[in-house]
């Protein structure tokens, strides 16, 4: 077996590149691109119609994809509810959340000042998954 060359130069950081699995990857993917104005890196679609994507917004990427039970990747339907939150830090929590809920996320509580720190409030997308939208205070 031919070894594989890492062709990775200069400083490396590790970093966080969460999935989301959901029901209906390709409606994933258009919500996303409304809700936080997210773009599509790659998209990739089998015949059945899964999709696994990577998106951005503003630089921070995560990947969407079909849940696939027999890999164990289960959306939030399926489990009755998520197990993760996602954390969106951005300059205007607001108007992002706003943004959100216009397109079609549910707010659980309305971005305001908490008391560590934060101005955070807390939307939950068509799919299950939380999100916290924030910024440092």
């Amino acid at each position: 077996m031919k070894q594989i060359e890492n062709h990775v130069k200069g400083d490396f950081k590790a970093s966080f590149l969460p999935t989301l699995s959901v029901r209906n990857g390709a409606a994933a993917v258009e919500f996303y691109k409304k809700a936080f104005s997210a773009e599509v890196l790659f998209c990739l679609t089998d015949p059945d119609g899964g999709v696994v994507a990577e998106l951005s917004i503003d630089g921070v990427h995560f990947l969407v994809a079909d849940e696939s039970p027999e890999h164990e990747n289960f959306s939030p339907d399926t489990l009755g509810g998520s197990t993760i939150r996602m954390g969106l830090v951005v300059p205007d929590p607001d108007g992002l959340a706003k943004q959100a809920v216009a397109a079609g996320a549910k707010e659980i509580y309305p971005v305001a000042d908490q008391n560590y720190g934060y101005r955070l409030g807390r939307i939950k997308d068509p799919f299950g998954h939380h999100w916290e939208i924030c910024r440092k205070l």
